[in-house]
């Protein structure tokens, strides 16, 4: 992988620290945490591609294609077993990756957590019942008026990837999990909510989870709290 194609951050000295951004974000979105630990780390934050001023997608990338990418890029970036800090999406890669490679991280820490498909009731299988209905009869009126917001944003070949993403729940992947694991999340997160928290802490061996002030983006809201608590996990606890 060449370092000239890959967008990137990279400051400081010392152990390294890995920032992984949530769906639709980018490196930008941990300014906070990056300032404060390059300066007793080497921290490095990347943008998947298809989001900041990473490359767009050639082709629909699944949770295993981000975690593949991710590996060849810190590995290009000379990154060895470093500290993760993980928002959203981010998350999934994370898991992904840790469930795969035992030895490539040190300890994980997971904020807004996504990958855990929570059970879904009755009306979330009619509105996809009524989707299906409507796309056989009027396609584009049912990709512009179904679906998320996030979703219709996207275009059709990262459509095909969010659904790919979307769809993968990451009990089974976290449950391999050997690192230590710290799950802070915001209480007020209608995103990715703490029952999903909740779910990925009892498949975690070594995991513990810390709810905070905030919502989906806690580490941004609340950055010296945050900063704070994953000092204390990574260098104290």
């Amino acid at each position: 992988m060449e370092l000239s194609r890959l967008s990137y951050l990279q400051r400081g000295e010392g152990k390294d620290m890995v920032f992984l951004h949530g769906y639709l974000s980018s490196k930008e979105c941990f300014a906070a945490q990056t300032a404060y630990f390059s300066r007793f780390c080497r921290v490095t934050a990347i943008d998947f591609p298809g989001f900041g001023g990473a490359e767009p997608l050639a082709e629909a990338f699944s949770v295993a294609d981000y975690a593949a990418w991710t590996k060849g890029a810190l590995s290009a970036l000379g990154v060895e077993k470093p500290h993760v800090v993980a928002h959203s999406f981010g998350c999934r890669v994370a898991v992904k990756l840790a469930a795969q490679n035992p030895d490539l991280f040190d300890k994980i820490l997971l904020t807004g957590p996504a990958g855990i498909i929570l059970r879904r009731g009755a009306g979330y299988r009619a509105k996809v019942g009524a989707y299906r209905l409507v796309k056989k009869i009027a396609p584009r009126f049912a990709e512009r008026h179904f679906g998320s917001a996030e979703y219709r944003t996207l275009s059709p070949l990262m459509r095909e990837s969010y659904k790919k993403i979307v769809n993968e729940d990451l009990r089974g992947d976290a449950r391999k999990i050997e690192n230590e694991v710290f799950i802070v999340e915001g209480r007020e997160d209608s995103t990715t909510p703490p029952e999903e928290a909740e779910v990925y802490l009892s498949c975690l061996a070594r995991g513990r989870l810390r709810e905070t002030e905030g919502g989906h983006f806690a580490f941004a809201e609340y950055p010296v709290v945050f900063n704070l608590m994953a000092e204390e996990f990574f260098f104290h606890g």
